[in-house]
């Protein structure tokens, strides 16, 4: 595979390089997640991904992005359903467990079947049931489109975040004003 040509910057400044542009977005502190899927054999499949977004409230979509080089991807590209687990604080060593190559990562592991044979996995903070409805290929990653047929939550979970290459599973967020530490409109 080659590798794409970098980007031209503007007023003869140096080309973007990959490390500076992953430095930076590693800045935006995201959600944990872990998409499952089976295989067409019935090989429960799953991985840790932090590119989850909502797309639409009506009909209710989300999106999130995997890698093609990603030894999963042509499981998840051919199945007709996955699930997006949004992870709780007290799962970063599942995030981790899900995040590494060359393990089974089920091993042991309890799950339950949820919308399409997706596997469902305990103590997430929230659980997102989709139909695969659309994939899109941009640059060196799949654009993976769900229609959410369920979803669940538990409220007051406490979410996992990852920022700068780091897991966080305690929220400082220092002094905030009445205004701002009001609850957001429902």
């Amino acid at each position: 595979m080659t590798r794409p040509a970098p980007c031209p910057a503007p007023d003869g400044q140096p080309p973007l390089s990959p490390r500076q542009f992953r430095d930076a977005l590693g800045m935006f502190a995201t959600g944990v997640t872990i998409v499952t899927t089976r295989g067409a054999d019935g090989v429960p499949v799953g991985l840790t991904a932090s590119s989850f977004n909502s797309v639409s409230l009506a009909p209710p979509l989300v999106l999130w992005s995997l890698a093609h080089k990603t030894s999963s991807h042509d499981v998840f590209f051919a199945s007709g359903h996955y699930a997006i687990h949004v992870l709780a604080v007290e799962q970063r060593a599942l995030a981790e467990r899900f995040a590494t190559r060359g393990v089974d990562r089920f091993a042991g592991l309890p799950w339950s079947e949820g919308a399409g044979g997706a596997p469902l996995l305990p103590g997430a903070a929230a659980v997102f049931e989709c139909v695969n409805r659309s994939q899109y290929t941009e640059g060196d990653h799949t654009i993976f489109v769900g229609q959410v047929e369920r979803c669940s939550h538990r409220a007051g979970a406490s979410p996992l975040l990852y920022h700068g290459g780091m897991f966080y599973t305690e929220h400082p967020l220092g002094s905030l004003s009445a205004r701002a530490a009001r609850p957001l409109h429902k």
